[in-house]
């Protein structure tokens, strides 16, 4: 069996051979007060969900196996703590600012104070964890790196491995390739720490604000229930939404420590706005999509483009008249029902395609040199204000000169855009103070 808290769903018989010294044993399902509540998802339980055999089971987790009244969920208590060696093999250097976060993490794990990270897209916020998790490690510490979208975890994963190269990492997500194996740092999905009870020391959160994590009930109990007694947690975002600021103003144990420059310290690309009126009859209307795809034609003549769209519908229909209009040109189309997504976002990489259609499927965790965004239909609802943050921060996230512009095509300039724009110019103003601040001292 799998040891350090990796939940098993066993019977009453399997449960008699195990010890409750060493195992956490629980009812699956609990009846209390009258309600029978899931252990595993926390969801109160209707009286009519009964199979027929009249034993009850739960309807809201059953993607993760079905659980009825006469199972249990056991998992191994993890051993104590060991120190052991630890080898970083990342040659790289923090920024100064980059710094005073990597020092402030290290310090509130010493103090045992919670830290949410609030820094802008391409801030660098994967380095800055490494000195933490260097040293949760060489505390004999366990480390588990999450995010609710599996494109950040495939890009994750990669850059911890390089940076930890003697460390055995598992990814462990929905379909993962490679079957599960107890390691001391691994990156996972949200979804996955539903496997795992008082098991973590250090629970690393990326993207804590974004979909499905941010307003799910069932996954934020998850995961707190992954986190040992006295564990850690580290979220990490740059779009931070407004209650989840106050829920954390609230608490007092958490701090947070706010970053709003780049790596390479150049301001955060403003969007500019583009009154574009019925943008939805843009594939079928002659004069509109000339319009388009005359803007397309100069992008991408010096840069990569990627063209968000707010439906998979639409991002089709606008592929396929784009592509027609421009043949000899290499694009591209890409959404959360593509099965190649995975390998299409790796030729974007390699720069395999001047256009990409995309939903908001990439609107985090993917990294790309010299690209161009635009946004058409930006006052589309799908489009929230940290969407269209995180989206105009897919441009001039790497490179020694600017490079790239962002476009929000709309037809009403809702509250999310002005939100969103005036985010991105607050943050812009604050690192230019940074700036200012720190020449003075020099």
């Amino acid at each position: 069996m799998y040891q350090n808290g990796y939940v098993h769903v066993l019977n009453k018989k399997q449960c008699q051979n195990l010890s409750e010294n060493e195992w956490y044993i629980r009812a699956a399902i609990q009846h209390v007060n009258q309600t029978n509540i899931c252990t595993r998802c926390n969801q109160v339980i209707a009286e009519t969900c009964i199979l027929p055999n009249g034993v009850c089971y739960c309807p809201f987790c059953l993607q993760f196996g079905r659980l009825t009244s006469q199972d249990f969920l056991c998992s191994k208590k993890p051993s104590e703590c060991v120190r052991r060696e630890v080898f970083l093999s990342w040659q790289g250097e923090l920024t100064i600012y980059q710094k005073r976060v990597a020092d402030a993490l290290c310090q509130n794990y010493f103090l045992h104070q919670h830290t949410l990270v609030w820094a802008v897209t391409g801030a660098g916020k994967t380095e800055m964890l490494f000195p933490l998790i260097y040293q949760a490690l060489s505390d004999g510490k366990r480390v588990c790196i999450a995010s609710p979208r599996i494109d950040v975890c495939l890009e994750l994963f990669p850059r911890i491995k390089q940076a930890f190269t003697a460390e055995d990492i598992y990814l462990l997500y929905g379909n993962s390739e490679e079957s599960y194996r107890e390691t001391s740092l691994f990156i996972c999905t949200t979804h996955q720490l539903v496997h795992f009870y008082r098991s973590i020391d250090v629970l690393i959160i990326d993207e804590i604000d974004a979909f499905p994590y941010a307003d799910d009930v069932f996954l934020n109990f998850a995961s707190k229930q992954a986190l040992k007694k006295d564990g850690l947690q580290v979220f990490l975002t740059a779009t931070p939404s407004n209650q989840l600021i106050k829920n954390l103003n609230r608490e007092k144990n958490f701090q947070i420590c706010k970053l709003p420059l780049r790596f390479h310290q150049r301001p955060l690309l403003q969007p500019k706005c583009i009154w574009f009126n019925q943008w939805e009859k843009i594939p079928y209307h002659p004069r509109k999509g000339r319009k388009f795809v005359r803007l397309l034609q100069e992008l991408c003549q010096n840069q990569i483009v990627l063209v968000f769209c707010p439906s998979i519908q639409y991002n089709h229909q606008l592929y396929v008249y784009v592509h027609n209009q421009l043949p000899n040109i290499s694009m591209t189309e890409v959404s959360s029902i593509d099965e190649k997504r995975q390998e299409k976002v790796r030729k974007l990489r390699n720069q395999h395609f001047k256009i990409i259609f995309t939903t908001t499927i990439l609107e985090r965790g993917v990294t790309i040199d010299n690209v161009s965004i635009v946004i058409v239909g930006a006052n589309h609802p799908v489009f929230s204000k940290s969407a269209l943050v995180q989206i105009a921060g897919r441009a001039d996230r790497k490179g020694t000169v600017q490079n790239g512009r962002v476009y929000f095509l709309l037809s009403d300039y809702t509250l999310e855009i002005k939100q969103a724009c005036r985010e991105i110019a607050a943050m812009n103003q604050l690192a230019k103070k940074w700036l200012n601040d720190e020449m003075r001292l020099v």
